[in-house]
């Protein structure tokens, strides 16, 4: 897996590529992490390089979206999923959780 965090005016884009699975969750926890604990809490996740995430994966993106949304200070979106990354949110239910959009140019536009 491979991230890639780009800090913007308005919010920080992450892009992930590969696989997100539990041996690959802590790097993007430290990653997240990072930027939250600048006071950053608008944050796009780029998944259009994501080919497998894992209920780790899923629990990471949960903790950090609770984390970001804590006294109103931000969120976090999803831009650019698979069809194959998209069904794994739709059964989890986590469609109606998140705020996806089709690309990142729109999710960053949103905040």
């Amino acid at each position: 897996m491979e991230i890639v965090s780009n800090q913007y005016k308005h919010c920080d884009v992450v892009k992930v590529t590969g696989r997100l699975d539990s041996s690959t969750a802590p790097t993007l926890v430290d990653a997240l992490n990072k930027i939250t604990t600048e006071n950053r809490f608008k944050i796009v996740m780029d998944f259009s390089g994501l080919t497998f995430i894992s209920s780790a994966g899923l629990r990471v993106l949960i903790s950090t979206l609770k984390n970001c949304k804590r006294y109103n200070r931000g969120d976090l979106v999803l831009a650019g999923l698979s069809s194959n990354i998209l069904s794994v949110f739709d059964l989890a239910g986590f469609t109606a959780i998140f705020k996806i959009f089709p690309d990142v140019l729109t999710a960053v536009g949103s905040f």
